[in-house]
């Protein structure tokens, strides 16, 4: 019925339980986008913590941290320092072969004059390839032997100009490592060539292992490339025919001008005398060394031991020795006690030129 209060109760309750779920609606309504607004951040966030990681090569399953983060790029920088560095590639040296046995560049016989004057710095520009001191060692192959080139000298110089014109071309065409030492007696004592040789052989060895030793006067010039300044098996003479001589050998037992020995040859006989004072008779000494120790003397032939001399004036204070023949006759005796063994002296001054090491010594007085 109209205006009937019991049906106006029912109404109102009724209104006011839609009203209540319309509120309940709109309450879950806001819970649910709030916390898809969260839902959202969260994810977010976790993305940028999974792309640093993946950034730093470390790779997680979940939610990471930024403490985790940060250890991960510290792992990152430690493990690198850790890593070991790889090493480049090194290119291998290449080993040289043996130089052969005769050198492919001999030219054979030489023309050898004395009338043009020698200029140094044209001979050093015309061998490139000699270093410092006078040292050459090839470079397409490895030398067969290490020589050690010994000249007694004073007062010599224009004589050295040819010596050295002509036999760098012929050493280094003969493919030997080798190094040309000039052993200046200091002073104007009587000179004393055999023991200038000795302190050659000295000094030589304090700055290279040479196992070969050439022992050559300053005024002889091979007249062929064939003729190889080396030692052999047996002690070697090697200037064989001079012009001096008429290109004959003047005695069977002639050891002088130049000639070869290896290291074991030479300490074999105690090195040279050293109380040769003044001109002759060390030759004939050496000889009689080497053939006591059963040793004989190897030489080229004629043909390829021709040289020739630089004729010259006999030098003030190299008289001829008057006390050579009776010191050749006691050789056997004296030997083992006057050589290298008993061999004194004092370096007075080293120089290092172009073409050659000049060794100034005192060797003292008779």
């Amino acid at each position: 019925m109209p205006g009937d209060p019991v049906n106006f109760t029912v109404l109102h309750r009724t209104c006011k339980l839609v009203v209540l779920l319309c509120l309940l609606h709109i309450s879950v309504t806001v819970v649910f986008y709030v916390r898809s607004l969260d839902i959202q951040f969260a994810f977010a966030q976790n993305q940028q913590s999974h792309n640093v990681i993946q950034k730093n090569g470390v790779r997680h399953t979940g939610s990471t941290s930024g403490f985790e983060v940060k250890a991960a790029e510290v792992k990152k920088e430690v493990s690198a320092e850790e890593q070991p560095v790889e090493p480049q590639p090194v290119e291998p040296v290449k080993k040289l072969e043996k130089c052969p046995e005769t050198s492919p560049l001999l030219v054979g016989p030489l023309r050898v004059e004395f009338n043009t004057p020698v200029n140094l710095k044209q001979v050093k520009q015309d061998n490139p390839n000699v270093q410092l001191g006078g040292r050459f060692k090839p470079k397409d192959c490895e030398a067969l032997q290490k020589v050690a080139i010994i000249i007694p000298f004073r007062k010599r110089d224009e004589h050295l100009k040819y010596w050295l014109y002509y036999l760098h071309p012929i050493l280094q065409r003969q493919q030997l490592d080798y190094g040309v030492y000039v052993i200046n007696q200091d002073g104007d004592e009587i000179f004393n060539r055999a023991k200038l040789l000795n302190v050659g052989y000295m000094e030589a060895l304090k700055e290279y292992d040479y196992g070969c030793f050439v022992f050559s006067d300053v005024d002889l010039i091979p007249m062929d490339d064939r003729n190889t300044y080396k030692c052999f098996s047996q002690p070697r003479h090697l200037s064989v025919s001079m012009d001096k001589f008429g290109f004959r050998l003047p005695y069977n037992q002639y050891f002088g001008g130049v000639s070869s020995m290896s290291k074991e040859q030479y300490l074999k006989i105690n090195g040279f005398p050293n109380n040769y004072w003044g001109w002759g008779g060390e030759d004939d000494d050496i000889f009689n060394r080497l053939s006591s120790k059963g040793m004989s003397i190897s030489r080229p032939n004629g043909e390829v031991g021709k040289c020739r001399m630089i004729r010259h004036e006999r030098d003030q204070q190299n008289e001829p020795n008057p006390q050579r023949f009776d010191r050749i006759a006691h050789t056997r005796e004296t030997m083992n006690k006057d050589g290298i063994n008993s061999l004194s002296y004092k370096v007075v001054k080293m120089e290092k030129f172009d073409l050659f090491t000049k060794i100034t010594v005192d060797v003292g007085k008779p």
